[in-house]
């Protein structure tokens, strides 16, 4: 069924996370998206693969860029979306209604309906944010069509909770790995066993105090955790191998370079490779649009503690924050779920913004 943007925008909410975008099978939901905003005469669209991009084109003085991903993880019986009540307050279930979809619907609905905003907008909605840096549409966008970026600031409509969230952390993953010597695990004195030899890396991170380090105003909390362990070849034979992978959540203070030098000095010894980098983004809450806009949409600005597209921006040069529906804490979560109170007053908090100026 096409998406109908007239409707409210927990109706879209609802509509979008039933037509499942796990990462790589975005294309039905982004044909549905370019359908719903292709005809709309004040939208200049472009498509890039499975992200879509609408523009206006007014002679505004500033350009603002919103943004948001519509892949979410793997669904886990959480699709289609279903409706509670939770102290009598009405929520909307199912995968991506958090992350970050109802952030999506809200944005779809502005677009369509804001033929006169204060600022010229450009409306990016992209495939592929919850993999690897590499395979993003917004990477694939920015080697495309760079020019599709500019603005004077960004907003990316990641779960919030409908509270400024500014800049983001960095990530870095890694694998650390042992080697050892295969042999019968019945003669086992004859080899060297890799996931013994593993032992010390996970008592490192066992004893790890990650800081929390202030960056403009805002404190992050770092983060270093082992999230996967492999080795092994078969129930009767010592492994020759052992990979741990870990994965570094680092202030935006740090550089990724920074970030890479610290993740080698707490495995000194052994055989470490970084498999995925991405930098963080300071708050960008300095300059006069952010101040503006978070004196419209009301509450204290709080840190994002993980990686987001932000960061993207703030590389080119654009100050951007957080700003959606949804608790992030249940973002990826079974038990996803979005008030929909919180998604009327994101709507309402980036309509006013965007049209009184």
């Amino acid at each position: 069924m096409a998406l109908d943007l007239t409707a409210s925008s927990p109706d879209l909410t609802r509509a979008i996370c039933d037509i499942p975008s796990v990462s790589d099978e975005e294309k039905a939901l982004a044909d549905e998206i370019e359908a719903a905003i292709t005809p709309l005469p004040h939208l200049d669209v472009h498509r890039d693969g499975d992200t879509i991009v609408a523009r206006t084109h007014l002679g505004r003085a500033q350009r603002v860029v919103i943004a948001g991903h519509i892949d979410t993880v793997p669904i886990n019986d959480n699709v289609p979306t279903w409706d509670v009540l939770i102290d009598e307050e009405p929520f909307i279930y199912g995968r991506g209604t958090v992350d970050m979809k109802a952030g999506v619907a809200v944005q779809l609905k502005l677009a369509a309906e804001l033929t006169d905003p204060a600022v010229d907008i450009t409306w990016i909605w992209y495939d592929h944010e919850e993999v690897a840096a590499e395979l993003s549409g917004l990477t694939r966008l920015a080697a495309n069509r760079p020019e599709l970026f500019a603005g004077d600031f960004a907003i990316l409509g990641e779960p919030t909770a409908g509270v400024v969230e500014g800049g983001c952390n960095g990530t870095l993953r890694a694998v650390v790995r042992t080697h050892g010597v295969r042999s019968h695990s019945a003669r086992a004195w004859i080899g060297e066993n890799a996931i013994h030899r593993a032992a010390p890396i996970l008592a490192r991170l066992a004893e790890y105090r990650p800081q929390t380090i202030p960056v403009d105003g805002l404190d992050y909390r770092e983060g270093l955790n082992a999230v996967r362990i492999t080795g092994g070849v078969a129930g009767n034979v010592i492994p020759d191998l052992c990979e741990v992978e870990v994965n570094f959540r680092f202030a935006p203070s740090r550089s990724a370079d920074d970030a890479v030098a610290h993740v080698h000095e707490v495995f000194e010894g052994f055989e470490v490779e970084v498999t995925d980098l991405s930098g963080g983004a300071r708050p960008g809450l300095d300059v006069p649009l952010a101040q503006e806009f978070v004196r419209a949409v009301g509450g204290t600005p709080k840190p994002k503690y993980g990686w987001t597209d932000v960061a993207r921006f703030s590389a080119l040069g654009v100050p951007a924050v957080n700003y959606g529906p949804g608790d992030p804490l249940l973002a990826h979560h079974d038990e996803e779920r979005v008030a929909v109170a919180q998604i009327e007053e994101v709507e309402r908090g980036l309509r006013a913004w965007l049209t009184t100026r």
